[in-house]
């Protein structure tokens, strides 16, 4: 691998533009230093195009893959490459002629990384859908209510990016390790239904043991436990009650000014919903910065829900530059952080076509990575 800005410095990344976790993914493994090379379709540019933010830090270059041309050009580059990630339904790549079987045998270490809502196969693999049928499907989206109320969707958060990007981005490095050790690549099947249903992992263990009811709502972390709850101030803005352990929860009651002799068992499953009641009560009697003055520096695990402008603007998330600047917008910037090989928001020169992509895409000879690979 080449120096450069991250620990994935030098790793070389062919995007197939796609919509949602696609370009998250590639932009998650840009911001730690690969360079990622983005293939769109051919039309213009919309001008709100900029406000895509996870589209950063690479450069974009249009490919007409209906052409053989183009779809020639591209399994050139891909010959160059360590990984492809693509996020069409199962098929279409082959179609183009850019199937992992043909890109292996242009490039056998190559790392193919397919993103899909249903995954490679099955019944509902040929069948549109978004991050909300995933989550509906996987048994997720039915836990996001409160108790009696419809199921809540969590943005597109869980299943396009944190289901999806973020599990393709494991399965990548993942199969990377294995390529570089042996020279042999392999197909990447990251579906986001897969994805999401692995959240659940705590939760199927708790069910089978009888610690999570079925019931959405009525548990410790799905808004059943007053402790573990949102609650409206008498400003009419929120906080937010995390206080499980019965240190920071004995906290918490002193500071709303109930007597704990007073109050049930904590963890007394029938008094939360009159707990509750109790706790919506007092909280409407301050205001959110009222409150958030009193729960200040301490370990009551309340804190003031904060709009994305607020945030943006709070003491903590200003102090560990959580957000930056990138092309003239506000964004948050790389994550994790990294001692030895720290990342930044891409700079301008991210943007230019690296001279290994650039020399297939014209027609040269590609250039063969694979001793490169497995050297030690």
């Amino acid at each position: 691998m080449t120096a450069g800005r991250g620990p994935l410095a030098g790793l070389r990344v062919v995007e197939f533009d796609g919509l949602g976790p696609v370009p998250f993914a590639a932009m998650l493994l840009a911001d730690l230093g690969a360079e990622v090379v983005r293939l769109r379709r051919p039309g213009k540019v919309p001008p709100e195009a900029r406000f895509e933010t996870y589209h950063r830090g690479r450069p974009a270059v249009e490919v007409d893959l209906k052409d053989p041309a183009g779809s020639a050009a591209a399994r050139r580059l891909v010959a160059t490459a360590d990984a492809l990630i693509e996020g069409f339904r199962p098929g279409v790549m082959e179609r183009l002629g850019l199937g992992p079987q043909a890109c292996a045998e242009a490039n056998p270490a190559l790392v193919y990384c397919r993103m899909t809502g249903w995954g490679q196969e099955g019944p509902y693999a040929g069948r549109a859908g978004h991050d909300i049928n995933y989550l509906a499907v996987s048994g997720v989206l039915d836990s996001c209510r409160r108790a009696g109320g419809r199921p809540v969707p969590p943005v597109n958060f869980l299943a396009d990016f944190g289901g999806g990007a973020l599990y393709l981005v494991i399965g990548m490095l993942a199969a990377l390790r294995h390529a570089v050790a042996t020279g042999v690549g392999q197909v990447v099947d990251a579906a986001m239904i897969d994805g999401t249903a692995s959240f659940l992992t705590s939760v199927c263990g708790r069910l089978a043991g009888g610690s999570w009811r079925p019931e959405p709502g009525t548990n410790l972390l799905d808004t059943g436990a007053h402790f573990y709850e949102v609650y409206e101030t008498g400003d009419g803005r929120h906080v937010a009650v995390g206080a499980i352990e019965p240190r920071f929860y004995g906290e918490l009651v002193a500071r709303l000014g109930l007597d704990a002799e007073e109050l049930p068992e904590q963890f007394d499953r029938d008094s939360w919903p009159a707990m509750k009641q109790r706790f919506e009560v007092a909280f409407r009697t301050r205001t959110r910065a009222e409150w958030s003055a009193i729960f200040a520096g301490t370990d009551a695990c309340v804190t003031p829900v904060l709009s994305l402008a607020e945030a943006q603007r709070d003491p903590h998330v200003e102090a560990r530059g959580t957000y930056g600047v990138h092309a003239g917008i506000a964004q948050p910037r790389p994550a994790p952080r990294f001692g030895a090989t720290p990342t930044a928001l891409p700079p301008a020169a991210a943007e230019d076509l690296p001279a290994w992509a650039a020399a297939p895409l014209r027609g040269d000879p590609a250039n063969d990575r694979r001793g490169e690979r497995t050297a030690g």
